[in-house]
């Protein structure tokens, strides 16, 4: 069954229609162009014709705000917008209508999810527990410190951590990075965020200890990945002495590109060793 077999449309309209479209949960968001808006419904009952498992569908027209939120319309279905999404094993509760969940991230989360073994990680952007959760699930670290400034990511991910049974391994922190994270105490710090994390990279620095691993992701232009990124770490290095005394120097281990991002926009990690 086809999307284009359900929705009547004119030739050159069925051109139009969506290629792909996320699922998460019970949840159906699609990004539909405005040229297609008078059959936004229309749309949305074939979606939940093609997954009968789901309940509502999502008009998803981009995010906005301090916290990404997403910008949506319900086109079809009940209108309920939480729901439990299962990955890697993992279950997150979210609210698609207020919470981004990005599954391009995927193979990047199932890495760290199995390199954290014994090891104090500091998640320092942690949301509803994107890396967090699946780190106490499948690694067994020591404990894991997952800071969150949103108020609604952090309810679920306090949600989150009550679901997975991870009470004993992961401890949430409200609040922003520049003031609660900790400093000299991790042996991996994870800075998953896109939009401005670059000033927070001296906290990362200051927040491992000698012989920790940042994992440092960041939107960079294509021209400029590496370039960019792998600078401002080592920049934030130099300003580790000059803003607090405390001297940081970094080694390169390596560098991913995660996903297209935007036109001319990729998002990168760069793994970096701290001593």
């Amino acid at each position: 069954m086809k999307l284009c077999d359900l929705v009547h449309l004119l030739p050159k309209e069925a051109k139009l229609l969506p290629r792909g479209w996320q699922i998460l949960g019970t949840v159906i968001l699609v990004s539909i162009p405005d040229a297609l808006r008078n059959h936004a419904n229309a749309i949305g009952d074939a979606l939940l014709a093609m997954y009968p498992r789901c309940s509502t569908v999502l008009w998803n027209r981009g995010v906005a705000g301090r916290f990404r939120e997403p910008i949506c319309e319900v086109i079809a279905g009940t209108g309920e917008t939480e729901t439990i999404h299962k990955e890697n094993g993992c279950y997150f509760k979210l609210d698609a209508a207020r919470i981004m969940f990005s599954q391009g991230n995927l193979v990047e989360r199932m890495r760290m999810a199995q390199i954290c073994e014994d090891e104090v990680v500091l998640d320092m952007f942690s949301g509803i527990g994107y890396f967090s959760i699946q780190i106490a699930v499948h690694s067994r670290p020591k404990k894991v410190i997952a800071i969150e400034l949103n108020p609604t990511a952090y309810h679920y991910l306090t949600e989150n951590i009550r679901i997975n049974r991870v009470e004993d391994l992961i401890f949430p922190v409200h609040g922003d990075c520049a003031v609660k994270a900790p400093e000299n105490i991790a042996d991996r710090v994870i800075m998953g965020y896109l939009d401005s994390s670059h000033e927070q990279i001296v906290k990362g620095l200051l927040a491992a200890r000698s012989g920790g691993i940042l994992h440092y992701h960041e939107a960079t232009p294509t021209v400029l990945a590496y370039q960019r990124p792998i600078q401002r770490i080592k920049d934030a290095a130099q300003a580790c002495a000059r803003i607090c005394g405390c001297r940081r120097s970094v080694e390169i281990l390596g560098c991913r590109t995660i996903k297209k991002y935007a036109p001319g926009i990729v998002h990168v990690v760069v793994d970096v060793r701290v001593t």
